[in-house]
């Protein structure tokens, strides 16, 4: 737990602003640090070690925001820094009010004390980083001497955010991912160019990763068959038909087509989730939930038990088995919506607000297996892999499909060409009569929204009907 004797802030001892119901202020003091590694082909391309500090105070007044932010962490985050910053910020929230007088609102949400860090194995050196990237590479050069380009990007970053508001709250709170991403490049039948990347993450840094030889090879020798399987591939049937989204892509239709448009502050922007709360948006084998820091008795990858606001974070249910139950919030709008608070506010780096965002989103498992979700398909596709995927606040979504086989018969064929699938999340949603028993977690992206922001996304296999790109 935080020390109630030693302040968040060097030097600071004094009250972070007014405790009233409509008047509230909050102190952050954030620092973050990047390292990258990437190696093409052998060659060291990317070796970088970057750090970022700052102190940002924010003061809600008369029913306005005002923000304000700084450079400068450790020992440079003053007491007069916090304070000048704590001034602005009033300053800014009160210059607002020329637009316009708008009710105060009560602001809801706890208030939390703690800490939370994670504690992994002794990080490694840029130098260590370099030298596993290295024999990474040969061993794969060695094992699959047909690819014609080997790509690896190997990542980690630290979040540590002190924080303070006036309702008596102060917590330290972190984030810590490490990924590892491997691309392998061949020749198709044709000449041309294919390539396939898979990626690991976990919480802590690079030498938290899963990535022994031994640990990686099953993966690898899964990418290198896949790759071969792509020199061969045919191009999809267009249209509207049965899919089986492997975990990996029902991951990324819970953040991407449904997530989003279940974040209040896009709500309050228009997105039609507002009008379909209680009401059915998904089949019944449907359940979504943004976690906030545990899964089946288990910390998870992106863990959040605070936000950047100092609200205590608690799930966020958003679909029950096909209805549309909750949302994601923040203060505010859990205000304007009269609704519970989450603790779904985060902020990415020093100088930025915190937004409404997702945490760690799911479609939970349900109880069939993949093999007998593809048996049940006469004609249609697997997919397996996305490189990319956007979406709307009406749930139209598209996303890039790097792996996919047909389905005929009940039985795999051929490897598709890269494509794209879409649609609406609720009409692929309704349509689900099939999901898988098992999980697929990832951390090893992230999230756009105005700023990034470190997230995770899971989710077992589903078989839906949705549009898949042809020729």
């Amino acid at each position: 737990m935080v020390d109630n004797h030693q302040p968040i802030f060097p030097g600071e001892t004094g009250e972070t602003g007014e405790t009233g119901e409509t008047g509230y202020t909050e102190l952050r003091r954030h620092e973050f640090r990047k390292n990258q590694v990437v190696l093409v082909d052998g060659h060291l391309t990317t070796n970088s070690r970057s750090s970022e500090g700052g102190v940002s105070a924010r003061a809600y007044r008369d029913g306005y925001w005002g923000f304000a932010s700084a450079p400068g962490a450790g020992a440079a985050a003053s007491a007069d820094t916090t304070a000048r910053m704590q001034r602005q910020a009033e300053a800014n929230a009160r210059a607002m009010a020329r637009f316009g007088a708008q009710p105060a609102l009560a602001l809801p949400g706890g208030t939390y004390r703690g800490e939370h860090v994670f504690h992994g194995r002794a990080a490694w050196s840029q130098t260590e980083a370099v030298q596993y990237l290295a024999e990474l590479h040969a061993f794969c050069a060695q094992r699959f001497p047909a690819l014609k380009s080997i790509r690896m990007a190997m990542t980690d970053e630290h979040h540590s955010k002190w924080l303070r508001t006036s309702r008596g709250g102060e917590s330290l709170a972190s984030i810590q991912r490490a990924a590892l991403r491997i691309t392998f490049s061949a020749e198709a039948a044709d000449g041309a160019p294919v390539e396939l990347a898979d990626s690991i993450s976990c919480k802590g840094s690079f030498a938290d990763l899963p990535a022994t030889l031994d640990e990686l090879a099953p993966l690898l020798d899964d990418l290198h068959r896949h790759l071969m399987a792509k020199r061969e591939a045919v191009p999809a049937r267009g249209g509207h038909g049965v899919m089986v989204l492997a975990p990996e892509l029902a991951g990324m239709l819970a953040h991407e087509a449904m997530g989003h448009p279940c974040e209040a502050d896009i709500v309050l922007g228009g997105a039609v989730t507002r009008s379909l709360l209680g009401q059915r948006v998904a089949s019944d084998l449907v359940t979504m939930v943004d976690f906030a820091h545990t899964y089946d008795g288990a910390e998870i990858m992106s863990p959040v038990y605070v936000d950047d606001e100092g609200t205590p974070a608690v799930d966020a249910v958003l679909i029950e088995r096909g209805m549309l139950r909750g949302l994601m919030h923040s203060r505010e709008t859990a205000a304007r919506l009269g609704q519970p608070t989450t603790g779904s506010a985060r902020a990415y780096g020093p100088s930025d607000e915190p937004l409404v965002r997702m945490r760690n989103t799911v479609i939970l498992p349900g109880s069939a297996k993949l093999a007998d979700m593809i048996a049940g398909v006469d004609q249609g596709y697997l997919l397996m892999k996305t490189a990319n995927g956007q979406a709307d606040s009406t749930t139209e979504f598209m996303f890039g499909i790097t792996l996919g086989y047909e389905i005929n018969g009940g039985r795999l064929g051929r490897a598709i060409r890269d494509t794209t699938l879409s649609g609406s999340a609720i009409k692929v949603l309704q349509s689900v009569d099939a999901v898988s028993d098992d999980m697929y977690w990832t951390c090893s992206g992230y999230c756009g929204k105005k700023q990034p922001m470190v997230v995770s996304m899971a989710g077992p296999a589903l078989r839906a009907r949705a549009h898949l790109g042809g020729q």
